[in-house]
């Protein structure tokens, strides 16, 4: 790496124009041997394409691309023009910099020299230099800080293996804006090495944006090369700004007080230990900001003098934001902030000033720093502002539904429910953002959480369902988190209310989650969000509505992942949404639990009184509300049936799902984990239509190996005992990806790298996943599909790749298909039918690709259902095509457990109906009850329809 060193600088030169220095720094690089006399020629051609004028008086001359031959090695010159020389259009150029490089070596200095211009007095000082030392201290700038405070260290995390603990590592520097997405896959390359006593030490210098350093400790000691690891530094390296704590530490080991960061109970010892960003006792203050345009030039210009006034040391920062805040005498500083109205100042100060200077900032911005401000609404927690405002503008703009009326909307699971409406809106959580003294709010807080696990635990002792369980005992986790803890009380210490603490906290570590881009930490934030909202309701005193003593139907907006553990199927009748289509989580959850629900129902229903009594029909998409008697005895008895046609369909689970007239279809389940093969099969499933093999990723902290990947296969196989498996390869990317192999953010991330795509940039996983799945399959029936194909190059590059492998590992009974989830892969079933051995329909994102609508948005998901003539028109396609080259078709996706939809797949020829285990009894029961010849009919009626209602409204009046 070229480095610019004082001995070679020539001070004092003087040159009358820029041809004459070009001439200067020519011969200096060939005297001192870098270069062929004839670069001359190569710079000047250099110039005569652009200026290299680089700005603040610094020319960076080089030469052309062809010039390159001529470099003897790499290295730097340097000359000084204290008058300056005319480099064009009033350019002024002080220091002429000659740079040439053999290879990329060069890039480092020329990062230098760009962060030195950011020093507006550069030109200035290269000016007035007299000394060659002065010129490499501007160039240089000063050193970066090395980062190192709590929020980079976290003790007794929960790992099984050293490489895990490295993510955990890498992971809390990626949240602190040290490194990119790049940084940790390339740390896990890097070598550890041993610093004794059980700490190890980690760095790496590629994709490095800030110079930082994190500790990690494990909850029980793992092994490394067989040796202890009870701690990991994990170093961001940028030039030498961690030179001064890495002495410290190898001082601290040398007189071996290793036991500081191997037995460390709290982040504060650490950092107290290296020197770091210890949170200082200082008094703090926090304060809304109430200027209609937050902190702009002018008040913040009134804030840095009035701190200037104080002979000490003044910090603030916004309080939802992690680290130390910047200093308040620093104009351009808190411009950085970019705080706007409403948002939370947190100012502190050293103690020698804190009594004045605190409470003189405060009543300053109170009072708006020089500019009239409109009084602040009541401070309301800032993650469901939005949530709540768009709830209550809807309820108060949508009559309530009258009594007698019906409504339709999406069928999601079936069934009918009965019973009085709980319907559960975000409640309006008002609260001081200042608190009546650390003691009293802490103690508060304390209440809080107790109350709120007292209640989890109610729950937890009641639940049988394993999964659900799991669930509410991380919500409890989630409430003794002592990194949590710690950041809430620094805010209490600083005169927040309970209620300001913990709601920022909370929301700054789900956002820190969310901007991971991680499916599965995403996943968590939701999760703390909503412990988060139980506890901020229980310090507002907003107590949670009480369950009618029947069973009720549950009205919301939309069901969240993170309200699993509240559908109690003992208690919940049946579930009514505002929002949310047939594919949207809520009714994915309604299905898996058993529930009857309809969804997308409109903001209406969010108006019903509490304890409206209602008749949920989630067979076919209706609602009635307040039904009379003779509309609840009706009901009542199809319930029966369907209770009875429920058990009957069980109890013939075994039978095959063929229709009247004798015409055959495979019924399959969807697998997302080994262990639920055995369920699959138990519920009368002919054979695992899709094994989604993600969950063996998401489950290491590292891509799993064969022999990893080939246990977990070979369990399925054996579960199957020859029955048929179809696995679909690894579907990750840009919107679900793996924490080990980072992607860059994508602005679309369902249009970007995932599924085929990402395993196409990585050939080796995609080898070694289809190696693991041939050495374990023998004779047995594998069947491959490979998803998101959007064109004939993707599937043959992927074939090609599956074939090799088997050349290596022979597999006997081996078909290869694709996943039709674009519609590009639909219109091109013809062609891809000729090579492809069989077709499978995802129809959940066959459908969004589609309508270009999210199966998940808000607002539109409702419309994204796959009954669309034109979805319904492409499988068509697919399936014509495929049955044209004797190929066979399935479908995996939502629509194949849609009472309604499947006529329509069985009358447009699909082979196979691939659904979830609890779906399959009822799935067959539903072939059994159709007539071939009529579905056929059916099926080419409804692609004449010009809408999904239009459809759905066919079938039923069949």
């Amino acid at each position: 790496m070229l480095e610019i060193e004082a001995a070679q600088i020539q001070m004092g030169r003087n040159a009358g124009d820029k041809h004459e220095v070009l001439c200067m720094l020519a011969k200096r690089l060939a005297d001192d041997g870098l270069v062929m006399p004839g670069y001359l020629d190569s710079m000047r051609a250099r110039e005569a394409q652009n200026s290299t004028f680089l700005g603040q008086g610094m020319a960076i001359p080089h030469g052309t691309a062809d010039g390159h031959d001529l470099i003897i090695k790499s290295g730097v010159r340097l000359i000084h023009f204290p008058q300056g020389v005319d480099w064009g259009d009033g350019q002024q150029v002080y220091l002429a910099i000659a740079i040439v490089a053999q290879t990329d070596e060069h890039l480092r200095l020329l990062q230098l020299l760009t962060h030195a211009l950011s020093d507006e007095g550069l030109g200035r000082a290269l000016h007035q230099a007299t000394e060659a030392e002065t010129i490499v201290a501007l160039l240089q700038g000063a050193p970066q800080e090395l980062l190192l405070d709590s929020q980079l260290i976290r003790l007794g995390v929960t790992v099984e293996d050293f490489d895990e603990l490295v993510w955990q590592g890498a992971r809390l520097l990626k949240k602190a804006g040290c490194v990119d997405s790049a940084f940790i896959a390339k740390l896990m390359q890097a070598e550890p090495l041993a610093l004794g006593d059980g700490l190890w030490w980690l760095g790496c210098e590629q994709s490095v944006q800030l110079p930082g350093l994190s500790f990690v400790s494990p909850k029980r000691a793992v092994e490394l090369n067989q040796q202890p690891v009870k701690g990991l530094f994990c170093l961001a390296s940028l030039g030498e700004a961690h030179r001064p704590v890495l002495e410290r530490l190898c001082d601290l080991l040398i007189e071996g007080h290793a036991d500081r960061f191997s037995q460390a109970r709290s982040r504060r010892t650490v950092l107290e230990a290296l020197g770091g960003q210890v949170p200082a006792d200082w008094s703090r203050v926090c304060v809304t900001l109430a200027n209609s345009h937050g902190l702009h030039a002018r008040p913040a210009k009134v804030l840095s003098e009035l701190a200037q006034g104080f002979m000490g040391d003044i910090r603030v920062r916004l309080a939802e934001e992690p680290g130390l805040g910047v200093s308040a005498k620093s104009l351009s500083k808190l411009l950085g902030l970019g705080a706007r109205r409403g948002q939370v100042l947190e100012f502190s100060a050293e103690p020698s000033i804190a009594e004045q200077a605190l409470a003189a900032l405060k009543t300053a911005v109170e009072q708006g720093l020089g500019e009239q401000v409109e009084p602040l609404p009541v401070y309301t927690e800032p993650a469901v502002q939005a949530a709540i405002e768009d709830a209550l503008s809807s309820t108060q703009r949508l009559d309530q539904p009258t009594a007698g009326s019906r409504m339709r909307a999406v069928a999601a699971s079936p069934g009918i429910a009965i019973g009085p409406a709980l319907v559960r809106v975000p409640p309006v959580l008002e609260y001081a953002a200042e608190g009546r003294g650390e003691r009293h709010e802490r103690q508060r807080l304390d209440d809080a959480l107790e109350a709120v696990a007292a209640d989890i635990q109610v729950v937890v002792d009641q639940c049988q369902e394993t999964d659900v369980r799991d669930i509410l005992l991380m919500h409890q986790a989630m409430l003794s988190d002592p990194a949590l803890h710690d950041d809430i009380q620094a805010r209490l210490a600083g005169g927040a209310s309970a209620e300001a603490a913990w709601s920022v906290e909370v929301d700054t570590a789900a956002r820190q989650q969310e901007s991971l881009h991680d499916a599965l930490l995403a996943e968590r934030a939701a999760d703390l969000r909503d412990i988060g909202r139980r506890v901020l309701a229980s310090l507002c005193g907003v107590k949670p509505l009480e369950e009618p003593d029947e069973p009720y139907v549950l009205v919301v907006e939309e069901v969240a992942p993170s309200d699993v553990a509240s559908l109690n199927r003992q208690r919940v009748a049946g579930i009514l949404t505002a929002r949310g289509g047939a594919t949207a989580h809520s009714a994915i959850i309604a299905r898996a639990l058993g529930i009857p629900a309809v969804v997308g129902a409109g903001e209406s229903v969010l108006a019903l009184s509490q304890g409206t009594q209602l008749l949920v029909d989630g067979d076919h998409g209706m609602v009635r509300i307040a039904p009379d008697e003779q509309a609840l005895q009706q009901a009542l008895q199809e319930r029966e049936v369907s209770q009875q046609r429920q058990e009957r369909a069980y109890a013939e689970r075994s039978k095959p799902a063929i229709t009247r007239d004798g015409h055959g279809v495979e019924v399959a389940a969807n697998i997302g984990s080994s262990s639920e093969a055995g369920l699959a099969i138990e519920s009368g499933a002919e054979a695992i239509g899709l094994m989604r093999t993600e969950w063996i990723f998401m489950n290491h902290a590292q891509a799993p190996d064969q022999a990893t990947q080939e246990r977990e296969y070979r369990r399925v196989l054996d579960t199957l005992d020859g029955l048929p498996l179809v696995v679909r390869t690894l579907d990750v990317g840009g919107d679900k990806p793996l924490a080990y192999w980072p992607m860059p953010a994508e602005t679309n991330p369902f249009l970007g790298v995932r599924g085929i795509r990402m395993s196409l940039l990585r050939p080796e996983l995609l080898e070694t996943q289809l190696r693991a799945l041939f050495s374990c399959a023998g004779e047995r029936p594998l069947r491959v599909m490979f998803p998101m194909v959007g064109g004939v190059e993707e599937w043959r590059a992927a074939r090609d790749i599956a074939l090799d492998v088997r050349a290596q590992v022979p597999v006997k009974d081996l078909q290869l298909g694709i996943m039709i989830e674009v519609p590009s892969a639909a219109l091109l079933a013809q062609v891809l039918a000729r090579e492809a051995d069989f077709f499978s329909i995802g129809t959940n994102d066959l459908t969004q690709y589609t309508l270009a609508i999210d199966r998940d948005h808000p607002r539109l998901s409702a419309q994204a259902d796959g009954l669309h003539p034109a979805v319904l028109g492409l499988i068509h396609q697919t399936v014509s095509a495929a049955h044209a080259h004797g190929k066979w078709v399935g479908v995996c996706g939502e629509l194949a457990t849609d009472r309604v939809a499947v006529p329509l797949l069985v009358g447009l020829g699909v082979d196979e109906l691939s659904v979830s285990a609890r779906s399959v009894a009822r799935v067959k029961a539903r072939v059994r009850e159709l007539d071939w010849g009529l579905c056929q009919q059916l099926a080419q009626q409804a692609l004449g329809q010009d809408s999904a209602s239009a459809v759905r409204a066919l079938v039923e009046a069949i």
